[in-house]
């Protein structure tokens, strides 16, 4: 029977104004059952009709189908179980629990039976039954061939939903290069890591790049005059060139490969601290206010001058997909510039307000149109734009003057390089923009950050004239694996029939 069907039967019974306990024990009479009507807990009625609780132990007699008397208890015990202590006991009890985990001295004898017999006589109780838990006996043995099919669920295996989801990010930095005579200046752009990773380094008036794969330090090239320094280095797309910005109001282009410089293009009427790409057209920033794009494939090189900034011109990048340009300046300003066009209007599409120079930019690589840009001591503030529509997503107040700012792909994050007062690297978690990990150890403010081809590696150089390579974005196997597939993958769909 099941237990709704006992329910439903006693619920008959009543209505029927049938004694309950005489009907059931008839009927499990009937059945053969080996147990009396007491072990379900039925109550029996007494003489005067009212039903109540006895812990009286007399059985009464109720009569069974055959007329034959039947032993059930008067009373009902169920399974209720009521301890019988008294006020020493529970003493006792409370004393054993607060001495179960003091240390056991081993000189110490197990109690004896004269000791058992003495405490029995002074408490009226035995000490052992004192306890309120107390496990005796020895564990039975397992039956043979018996198989537990609940041991699945306390399996110690780690499962991939009980793995830890944090990566770990070393506080060290994985490499330090030493850069003497790196000139502390806020407004320059002294740093720039290749697509054939190679890492180019402006110090003073001299380049060096330092092979990551290899750790070779090579010797670029030295600006004739002495009292001239070089201002802004950036790479072309493909690697094999570097535009250099110098202070004598120039930019140089070189081959990387063959060590040698193939035009100096001369436009500007003040320093060159900003540069970035976009495929064969070089844009640059001087301390003028004004923004030149260069052809590089032609002679006449300057196509267009974009006038905005009232002040030096501090921070240039194109966005991934070569449609904007961002620049900020000296004038607490960004601008967002459409892409180049023949005869095209180049108006800027937004311009975006902060306390202080706007030196750090950063496109986001996997979300178009969004734009980050960080201001200097007197602002603070990281700001996430919509470029297309101009509206401030989030902004952030990190305390610390903002001079450079990269997203990482490969987790979704943002790192900053901070100023007076942290001198530290920050990565955020992007878009909660949520404190991931502070990297500290320079010794003065950073003035660049650049991300590796691998996007696995940021390096960061700082006034203490140290370079740091800071690996922390380095993707599990699993997921490196992952990515390469669809690189291939990738590659193979976008492979012409010819």
């Amino acid at each position: 029977m099941t237990h709704f069907g006992f329910e439903s039967e006693v619920q008959n019974l009543l209505k029927l104004d049938m004694p309950v306990s005489s009907a059931l024990t008839a009927r499990y009479h009937r059945k053969g059952s080996s147990s009396s009507a007491a072990t379900l807990g039925v109550l029996s009625p007494g003489k005067t009709g009212n039903r109540s609780l006895s812990l009286s132990k007399t059985p009464s007699k109720t009569p069974g189908k055959n007329g034959k008397g039947r032993c059930t208890p008067s009373k009902p015990g169920g399974d209720r179980f009521i301890p019988c202590r008294n006020g020493k006991q529970m003493e006792v009890a409370s004393f054993l629990l607060s001495k179960e985990n003091d240390p056991v001295d081993p000189n110490i004898s197990s109690v004896s039976k004269e000791q058992k017999a003495w405490a029995m006589n002074l408490n009226g109780f035995d000490i052992d039954e004192a306890k309120i838990l107390h496990l005796g006996g020895k564990p039975q043995n397992v039956s043979e061939g018996y198989h537990n099919s609940l041991k699945v669920l306390y399996s110690h295996v780690p499962t991939p939903a009980s793995t830890k989801k944090t990566r770990y990010i070393s506080s060290v930095p994985d490499r330090i290069l030493d850069a003497p005579d790196l000139r502390n200046d806020f407004y320059l752009n002294l740093l720039d890591w290749s697509s054939q990773n190679l890492l180019a380094v402006a110090l003073h008036n001299n380049v060096y790049l330092w092979n990551a794969t290899h750790g070779d330090i090579i010797f670029l090239m030295k600006l004739e005059q002495e009292e001239d320094y070089i201002c802004s280095i950036s790479w072309s797309k493909d690697g094999n060139f570097i535009a250099i910005g110098t202070s004598d109001n120039k930019v140089q282009l070189w081959d990387v490969e063959n060590q040698k410089r193939l035009r100096c293009m001369a436009s500007h009427t003040s320093r060159v601290g900003a540069l970035s790409w976009n495929n064969h057209v070089l844009s640059s920033g001087s301390r003028s206010g004004h923004i030149h794009h260069h052809d590089v494939r032609v002679a006449d090189h300057h196509i267009f001058t974009l006038t905005g900034h009232s002040q030096e011109v501090c921070g240039l990048k194109w966005s991934p997909d070569g449609k904007y340009l961002a620049s900020g300046g000296n004038d607490n300003l960004a601008y967002v510039w459409p892409g180049v066009q023949e005869g095209g209007n180049q108006a800027a599409i937004n311009c975006f307000n902060h306390q202080g120079a706007v030196k750090a930019l950063a496109w986001c690589p996997w979300q178009a149109n969004i734009l980050a840009t960080g201001g200097g001591t007197s602002d603070r503030h990281i700001r996430i734009w919509n470029a297309s529509t101009g509206s401030c997503i989030s902004s952030l107040d990190t305390e610390s003057q903002i001079s450079s700012l990269v997203f990482a792909p490969n987790y979704k994050e943002l790192v900053s390089g901070h100023g007076y007062t942290h001198d530290s690297l920050i990565i955020w978690k992007y878009p909660s923009m949520t404190k991931v990990a502070e990297l500290s150890g320079h010794g003065g403010r950073v003035l660049n950050l650049t991300m590796s081809p691998d996007c696995s590696t940021i390096a960061s150089v700082a006034a203490d004239e140290t370079v740091r390579l800071w690996k922390c974005f380095e993707l599990d196997p699993v997921k490196k694996k992952a990515k390469e597939r669809m690189a291939k993958s990738t590659s193979i769909i976008h492979q012409g029939i010819r």
